[in-house]
């Protein structure tokens, strides 16, 4: 078996830095299992990593990607056999962007069999970010509000199905209009443009009773406009910088209404967790993955051997992610 491996020496623009390489086959030791990539994902934290501005880089030369889901396919002495053919979220230490990886055994996350293989590609960093979210900083109760922007990315995508879940409204922010009549057809309630009418409109739409918690993954003047969108003593919770440029904090309303501004990474939370809770945690977001009662759009699907196609897709606007299968047709069979 050959294992090709997405990979870069050095840190750069993914269309300069990446390419494809034939890479050793992990022998599988004493309680290791082998993985099979089945479909991987694409998160702008992958860029991060590559071009080497992310908040924990890899050590060089690696392999791209941080999700996917794969297949166990051998296993080594010490584990049980019956886990050959298990869907298991794929070891992101290891990269993801590749044919074969192995894994500690008991360090295997199982998905959910039923699931569609391009739904379990990204059925834990995204949901499990928009999860601690929603749980972490406020205690939200059923009638509250909430607001954030980048409505229509893949973290805002699953805020918005387990905020209706809650019974909290949740107002998305976006830059145009096209992305209103995308997430309304995903069923979000209320979608509005990111301006300067927000704080203005918010006060309406809540009575006076503004938001209990803003979530902001741009920055900038966006950040501003959910920072006066929330009550006396809201939280704002920044875990992304889409903008690049600085957050400007309302001094008044820091002042006056005791905001709290707070930041969240994911990668530092789960360094925290015992193993035994991060599993419970992404149990709590598999579970209505595999209920139905949520679901995360797909752009388009390409072959690994054509991830540069991948990436140039990534960079267009579009209201799903990007999807790279091991080979062309595997997620269709599936």
């Amino acid at each position: 078996m050959t294992n090709r491996a997405v990979r870069y020496h050095q840190h750069g623009n993914p269309l300069d830095v990446l390419s494809i390489e034939e890479i050793d086959l992990p022998k599988v030791g004493k309680g290791e299992v082998l993985i099979e990539m089945l479909a991987a994902t694409i998160h702008p934290s992958d860029f991060g990593l590559i071009n080497g501005t992310y908040g924990k880089l890899r050590t060089l030369p690696a392999t791209a990607g941080r999700e996917g889901v794969g297949k166990v396919v051998e296993t080594g002495s010490g584990v049980d056999s019956s886990v050959v053919g298990k869907l298991v979220a794929m070891p992101e230490a290891n990269g993801v962007w590749l044919d074969f990886s192995k894994s500690k055994a008991e360090e295997l996350i199982l998905l959910p069999s039923l699931v569609p293989l391009e739904q379990l590609a990204i059925a834990i960093l995204n949901p499990l970010s928009a999860w601690r979210l929603l749980q972490d900083f406020e205690y939200l109760r059923e009638g509250d509000y909430l607001i954030q922007n980048a409505g229509n990315s893949a973290v805002g995508q699953s805020i918005i199905q387990f905020a209706k879940k809650m019974g909290v409204s949740c107002v998305s922010l976006v830059r145009n209009e096209d992305r209103i009549k995308d997430l309304e057809i995903l069923g979000a309630e209320e979608v509005w443009l990111d301006d300067e009418n927000t704080a203005k409109r918010m006060n309406e739409f809540t009575h006076g009773k503004m938001c209990s918690l803003a979530l902001n993954s741009i920055g900038g003047r966006s950040a501003l406009r959910l920072a006066k969108s929330l009550r006396p003593g809201g939280v704002h919770v920044t875990f992304g910088a889409m903008d690049g440029s600085p957050i400007r904090f309302p001094t008044r309303n820091l002042i006056f209404d005791d905001l709290k501004f707070v930041g969240f990474w994911l990668d530092r939370w789960k360094d925290r967790q015992t193993p035994g809770s991060l599993r419970n945690a992404i149990e709590e977001v598999l579970q209505p993955l595999a209920l139905t009662e949520i679901s995360h759009e797909i752009d388009q699907v390409f072959p690994l051997n054509s991830f540069a196609d991948a990436l140039v897709r990534n960079s267009k606007s579009r209201i799903g992610k990007v999807i790279i299968e091991r080979e062309e047709g595997i997620i269709r069979k599936n």
